[in-house]
């Protein structure tokens, strides 16, 4: 049985002291440790976003935020990875209902994959033939299947147009052993995610293990699967930002109590400017955590009335991760600059946080181009709307 959306975020807050522990084992490895993988996928975490026909939890949105932000704040690899997995588990309810029950209806199943068109396929008697090489494969090592963006071309290689103008798109879905992983996730930050590239070459993909990027109406019901799937994968990039600022602060929140600042005869709890940066620094979590939870709760509300969601809500809910990813990186830059000389050594928090939050603010979805696209909506102007 699906575990109750309650349940998960219990299991979350277990998990987190878990991940905290093994945070030096996933980065020392470059892949997330194996007793992490094991809960997150035992708590049915991976698979939050799948339908309950297919045994997931279908969690709210607001759940899926609040329990990727929990095991983030333990670990920010490990909540990347169950972000990674938990916002492509929303394909189970586009895929057709065979190909959905073969890929998500596993309850040990764990997805992951790039969404970018980075292959090829080509159309064959029952599916299509699939070359291709993505980058960023997060939980690769881990991940039972992983899904690649491609453009569907013709014989001469030529991509598919739809009537709209916009190239044929698909998702393709591969299973574990039918690609290669290249060893490429020599990072700065988020090592612990293993994020390496992955490529298949000539392979046969069933057509039901494929689906369109964009139009597509899902099969089941439900407010959840009114939301686009970019704007949930940029939700939960925010969330994970959420995770690591709650990290950052409350560890700044503990050396400041106990560290005397060269050159001082007071402990940093006492110095003023550690006073003002850390209420700073709290203020920008809780208020673009604020500002997300309110963009969510807009949307979510026109999902359980059965509407689609409008272009404004859609709009909001980038611009509202955005600035969350955005606002927790000056929060957590304010930590590591108050930590001062402890900050830049291995053994500190601190350094981790600050890597793996710059290393978050460098994904397509919270990039500087979104304020770009909302504001010209806003402006009225003519914007390709495509990936909200």
């Amino acid at each position: 049985m699906p575990a109750a959306t309650s349940s998960l975020i219990d299991a979350a807050r277990e998990i987190a002291p878990l991940a905290r522990r093994h945070a030096d084992d996933s980065e020392r490895d470059r892949r997330l440790a194996p007793p992490v993988v094991a809960a997150l996928r035992d708590a049915g975490l991976f698979r939050m976003l799948v339908p309950r026909e297919l045994g997931g939890a279908e969690a709210t949105v607001a759940d899926l935020v609040a329990a990727i932000e929990t095991v983030a704040a333990g670990d920010g690899a490990a909540g990347w990875c169950l972000m990674i997995a938990a916002t492509t588990g929303i394909t189970a309810a586009l895929l057709p209902p065979d190909g959905a029950r073969e890929i998500h209806g596993d309850p040990g199943a764990i997805t992951g994959g790039m969404l970018m068109p980075r292959g090829a396929a080509r159309r064959v008697e029952g599916g299509y033939r699939v070359t291709g090489r993505w980058a960023y494969g997060s939980g690769s090592p881990h991940c039972t299947w992983l899904l690649g963006g491609v453009t569907v071309v013709d014989e001469t290689g030529a991509p598919e147009t739809l009537p709209g103008g916009h190239p044929h798109l698909r998702m393709a879905f591969f299973r574990a052993g039918d690609y290669v992983i290249h060893d490429t996730w020599h990072v700065s930050g988020l090592r612990g995610t293993g994020s390496h590239d992955y490529e298949v070459a000539d392979l046969f993909v069933p057509e039901r293990h494929t689906v369109g990027i964009g139009g597509v109406q899902p099969w089941a019901g439900g407010p959840l699967y009114r939301f686009p799937m970019y704007g949930l994968l940029a939700l939960g990039v925010a969330a994970v930002g959420l995770g690591i600022a709650r990290a950052a602060i409350d560890e700044l929140v503990s050396l400041a109590g106990a560290k005397t600042p060269t050159g001082s005869r007071r402990v940093l709890a006492e110095r003023a400017a550690a006073q003002a940066g850390i209420a700073e620094a709290e203020a920008l979590l809780q208020s673009s955590r604020a500002f997300l939870s309110d963009a969510i709760g807009s949307a979510w509300a026109a999902a359980e009335r059965g509407e689609a969601l409008s272009l404004g809500d859609r709009a909001g809910l980038r611009l509202a991760a955005t600035h969350a990813a955005k606002s927790c990186t000056r929060a957590v830059d304010i930590c590591y600059d108050l930590g001062g000389g402890t900050s830049i050594y291995e053994t500190s928090p601190l350094q981790r946080h600050f890597r793996d939050i710059h290393t978050l603010t460098q994904h397509v979805m919270v990039g500087q181009p979104t304020y770009e696209v909302v504001g010209r909506i806003m402006l009225g102007l003519p914007t390709d709307t495509f990936m909200l």
